[in-house]
């Protein structure tokens, strides 16, 4: 929908006399450049109407965060009250009640302050398209000076979050479970999943979590402030960028090393913490693990050149009592290893991070910890075309005043969405709590498998130094909003039965039963499948892509956009309801539970479903052919690729009667969900390695017989022509069994075949042949040499 209609819809009834005038707008524009003509009093009087509206939108703001301010303080006040002095329950529960008005009432305004300043931007835009006359520089300044859409409101949900748990809990104090407190014991499983979070819905999701989990707070002794939640992370790597390859393909004792230091600036004496994060594979039975060590801002330099240790450090904190013994010994081993890989691999810093986090979880208590990260911009600290960095380990002409205007374009890279990270600390077969499930199958998020803020930025700001890239690079221009599918959301807050004369402002309006649209973007549906739970999803590696696939895929992107303009799609959101509605990191499963796998039905571990938001709404796949198909890009072989992607797509098929009437499935079928089926790389690459170890093999084998052919005898030429022959047969086998592993890795077949038992066979049975060949002819011509060889000495005799 158009974004005038957008606003009416979304538009709160009690507030709707403070809105941008948008239409209003929208109509001087309309009328004074009918004529085909703008002037000075036009642009005068359009002007006038925008500081207006502008003025009105940051006056209402203000004073609303003012009323919310003071109704926390009176609230909280009246909790520690009744905490203090007791209350009965009636009375805690009509304060629970204006708690939950505060809550809808702070949704409310957040998404007050994105549709006005949405607005602003669009009436600006369409201003300078229409008339000619440029604004947008003008208005930017004056809307620097009345930020309204600056507002993040951290500060009030710390606050808030306090109030809310002492008056959910009456009273009482909730620390978690202290055996709970860290994560190393092997009896639990540990599950780290990443998603994505439109601005829209950033503050509904805060507030959704601080139902169930406070908000943590590190620093406990004085009042919440803004700096307090900033994250800054310096990334080290070296020429080869090892750690960013490492890291993307997830590769076995991959690392990466940061210099990590929380607030604003560090001070010379300030803290700093040196962070090493290594992933191990699931196959090893070991665990990925982080580790870190402080270190003062001014020994930084010296450590990272290699002419200062931490010994005398950790000595200190040894003789204070400050660690134990066993600590110390850890954190010592841990910055010589990181010292050694520095120094030896020449690292340097490659990349900053900044972002602002808000951290739930309960005190003492891990299993349950959520992160959720916002303004996250990626900025380059190397040294590549212009000094930076220099001999620093940091940039000085930044500090923590996001969003970093000061920097220039191929500098930085400002992330579109908020980054939620959830992390599960539960027994073996314990069921993940159900409203984390439900969060991460909602519309609120959308998942992103992997992700990880160092490889973006480096994919992002010095993608000339890399061959491969991450697989969610290309979505990023994709729209990850979704119509409510469900009524998950601050509906929660609400109590089942309302006393009478409540408002309900601040709640999300009921879903209109439309239908959802297939094919919309940012929505797909996939019948008769269900979300399942964060055990029976297991994170997958990241798919791999070369730089010329992902230039391919751009370009066929803008091709396919030039030729098919879709309508503007930022505010297309169905308002259809579905409890079907597909999220890709929650895979769905069959519809009726199943205590193992089908009967019949192959195995494969290199394959899994990543349900896409729609097929038939990302112009990537218009051109491909029904059913399974394959899209191979074409590869430049000047451009230095070092990885190759398959890409397979396959229309859902049909129900049969028996899974229409909900029978079992026929025996060998495979049920998959919609979407993309996205190939695990090291399939390819294990393909790959076969066909090249062959070819070794060939190479080894051919060296044999040329080296039989020019240089033996007349027995020796004719073994080294059959071993040239057998070497010749061996190179095409190998690359037509190549071809055809390909072939069946690409194929959803249920009666593949991988083994290979006549190439071995055949090769060991010739190479037998060859080799007896060459051993019998000099067995047979040894005697008859012998023999000339006396006679010829007898005559000379």
């Amino acid at each position: 929908m158009k974004f005038g209609d957008h606003l009416r819809h979304y538009t709160q009834p009690e507030w709707s006399f403070n809105y941008m005038s948008y239409d209003e707008l929208k109509s001087v524009l309309k009328l004074r450049t009918a004529s085909g003509l703008w002037n000075e009093t036009d642009e005068g009087y359009f002007v006038e109407m925008l500081e207006r509206e502008l003025e009105k939108v940051h006056s209402f703001q203000t004073v609303k965060i003012g009323e919310i301010h003071r109704k926390l303080k009176y609230y909280n006040a009246q909790a520690q009250d009744f905490k203090k002095n007791g209350a009965e329950e009636e009375t805690w529960a009509a304060l629970e009640i204006e708690i939950y008005r505060v809550i809808a009432e702070i949704d409310v305004l957040a998404k007050y302050t994105r549709l006005n300043y949405t607005g602003f931007l669009k009436i600006v835009k369409k201003h300078d398209k229409q008339t000619g006359w440029m604004l947008k520089t003008i208005f930017h300044v004056r809307l620097n000076s009345k930020p309204f859409h600056k507002e993040n409101y951290d500060a009030i949900i710390v606050r808030l979050s306090s109030i809310y748990h002492t008056v959910t809990l009456r009273g009482k104090k909730h620390t978690g479970d202290e055996k709970f407190a860290n994560w190393g014991s092997s009896a639990f499983v540990r599950d780290t999943t990443k998603y994505w979070i439109h601005p829209d819905n950033i503050t509904e999701v805060k507030l959704v979590i601080m139902k169930h989990l406070p908000v943590l707070l590190f620093n406990t002794k004085k009042e919440y402030e803004e700096n307090d939640s900033a994250i800054s992370s310096v990334y080290v790597d070296n020429e080869e960028f090892e750690c960013y390859q490492g890291r993307l393909e997830k590769s076995d004792m991959a690392q990466a090393i940061r210099i990590r230091w929380y607030g604003p600036e560090p001070t010379d004496n300030g803290q700093c913490f040196l962070e090493r994060k290594v992933h191990r594979e699931k196959w090893t039975g070991e665990q990925s693990v982080k580790e870190r060590f402080p270190i003062k801002t001014k020994y930084i330099n010296p450590y990272l050149e290699g002419a200062y240790t931490m010994d005398v450090k950790f000595a200190k904190l040894l003789t204070r009592g400050q660690k134990s013994v066993k600590d110390v010994e850890l954190m010592q081993k841990l910055a010589n290893d990181v010292q050694t890989s520095i120094v030896g691999k020449k690292m340097r810093p490659a990349i900053r991070a900044f972002y602002r986090r808000t951290a739930f979880q309960l005190q003492n208590d891990a299993r349950v910890r959520i992160s959720l990260d916002t303004e996250l911009a990626l900025i380059r600290e190397d040294d590549y075309g212009r000094i930076r960095a220099g001999k620093n380990w940091k940039r000085e002409d930044i500090g923590i005043d996001w969003p970093f205007r000061q920097l220039p374009a191929e500098d930085i890279t400002r992330f579109p969405y908020a980054v939620l990270e959830v992390k599960l600390q539960t027994h073996h077969g314990q069921e993940p709590p159900a409203w984390i499930v439900e969060l991460i199958n909602s519309h609120l998020v959308e998942s992103c498998p992997r992700f990880s803020k160092y490889i973006h930025g480096v994919a992002t700001l010095l993608e000339d130094k890399i061959q491969i890239l991450p697989f969610w690079l290309p979505t990023m221009d994709q729209d990850i909003r979704k119509a409510p599918n469900t009524d998950f959301g601050l509906n929660g807050f609400l109590p089942r039965a309302w006393p009478v004369g409540t408002p309900t402002a601040g709640l999300r309006p009921p879903v209109p039963q439309r239908p959802l649209l297939i094919g919309a973007p940012g929505m797909a549906v996939v019948e008769g499948s269900g979300p399942k739970t964060l055990s029976e999803f297991e994170p997958k590696k990241p798919k791999l892509m070369d730089k010329a696939t992902y230039q391919a895929k751009m370009l066929e992107k803008n091709a396919a956009n030039n030729n098919r303009r879709p309508p503007n799609n930022t505010y297309n959101q169905s308002s259809g309801t579905s409890s079907n509605v597909s999220h890709p990191l929650v895979d769905h499963g069959p519809t009726t539970p199943s205590k193992g796998p089908i009967v019949g039905q192959p195995v494969r571990p290199w394959l899994d479903n990543r349900d896409s938001r729609s097929s038939l709404g990302t112009s990537e796949y218009t051109a491909l052919a029904p059913g399974l198909t394959e899209k191979t890009p074409p590869i430049n072989s000047n451009a230095g690729v070092l990885r190759k992607k398959s890409t397979i797509r396959r229309k859902r098929p049909a129900p049969s009667a028996a899974g229409a009437a909900g029978g079992p499935e026929r025996a060998g079928s495979v049920k998959r969900g919609a979407g993309a089926v996205r190939m695990e790389p090291k399939v390819f690459f294990a393909n790959e390695r076969t066909f090249l170890n062959w070819l070794q093999f060939t190479v080894l084998l051919g060296t044999i017989s040329l080296t039989l052919l020019n240089f033996g005898d007349e027995m020796s030429r004719i073994s080294g022509a059959v071993l040239t022959v057998i070497t010749l047969l061996a190179m095409l086998y190998a690359l037509g069994i190549f071809h055809i592993r390909l072939s069946n890795i690409l194929s959803l077949k249920a009666n593949r075949q991988f083994h290979d038992r006549i190439g071995p066979s055949v090769l060991c049975v010739f190479l037998f042949g060859g080799y007896f060949l060459n051993f019998y002819t000099k067995f047979i011509s040894s005697p008859t040499t012998d023999k000339g060889t006396s006679n010829g000495t007898s005559t000379a005799n």
